[in-house]
């Protein structure tokens, strides 16, 4: 990523975190999106320059949104879809990693193939739109289950974990130790455990309700996405999904940050 579009970034998070604590100063901003005064300190400024935020009261110390960003607000489309919300983003993924980058949904007990922007190799790993995938043996599944209770996980599968190749996990206590895996490092992992073929990382995407019911992927033939390239485009494809997260409404948890 850029510097500007890391400096754009950063403007944008200490907007949304004004809006949520105003009237806020420079400290509380800085411990709360643990990012250095000096740089919250830019982005208020820019931000002033705008006519987004202004001085609480004539010492500039503590900054409130202007009426421009209240008025914006009130006027924004309230139903940005999934898709329409990753499809920028998506693009962006492709030309990162030179791979596919793929969005599912989350419905029934499978995970259903909405967008794809398509690798230029001529060797891919090709799913049709429209197609179900197993959630157990997917990356996709994996990181839409990863945040659901228990509980739930069991209901949207069912009594038992098909085994698709020799790789799928088949032990309901081995997946749920995958889970907690794939919320450690904030990506799930996929190495031939639904087609031998396919390797693949995804992150899940939340709604503005903070409902893990989509995710994003990168997926590619297993030979050209071995171990360290998988570490690699799991955090490109992390980083992905919490923009379009946060495109979506999503305001991650201050522990999270």
């Amino acid at each position: 990523m850029s510097e500007g579009m890391r400096t754009v970034l950063s403007a944008f998070r200490v907007l949304e975190e004004v809006a949520f604590t105003q009237p806020a100063g420079v400290g509380e901003l800085a411990r709360k999106l643990r990012m250095p005064k000096t740089t919250v300190q830019r982005a208020l400024q820019t931000l002033w320059t705008a006519g987004w935020i202004c001085p609480d009261g004539a010492e500039t110390t503590r900054w409130v949104l202007t009426t421009r960003a209240l008025y914006i607000g009130q006027h924004a489309i309230p139903d940005l879809g999934v898709r329409d919300a990753a499809l920028p983003i998506m693009r962006e993924l492709r030309k990162e990693t030179g791979e596919t980058a793929h969005l599912m949904v989350l419905q029934e007990n499978r995970a259903v193939l909405i967008e794809r922007v398509e690798t230029e190799h001529p060797i891919r790993a090709v799913i049709a739109l429209g197609s179900a995938v197993p959630l157990h043996g997917s990356s996709n599944g994996k990181a839409m289950l990863a945040y659901r209770p228990a509980d739930e996980v069991r209901a949207i599968i069912g009594a038992r974990l098909e085994r698709h190749t020799d790789k799928t996990i088949v032990d309901w206590d081995e997946f749920f130790a995958e889970l907690g895996r794939v919320r450690a490092r904030g990506y799930a992992t996929n190495v031939g455990e639904w087609r031998s073929d396919i390797a693949a990382v995804a992150s899940p995407v939340f709604d503005h309700e903070g409902v893990t019911s989509a995710s994003l992927s990168i997926s590619a033939p297993g030979s050209r996405m071995p171990e360290g390239l998988r570490a690699s485009y799991g955090a490109l494809v992390t980083e992905a999904a919490q923009r379009v997260s946060a495109t979506l409404g999503y305001r991650r948890p201050p522990d999270a940050e």
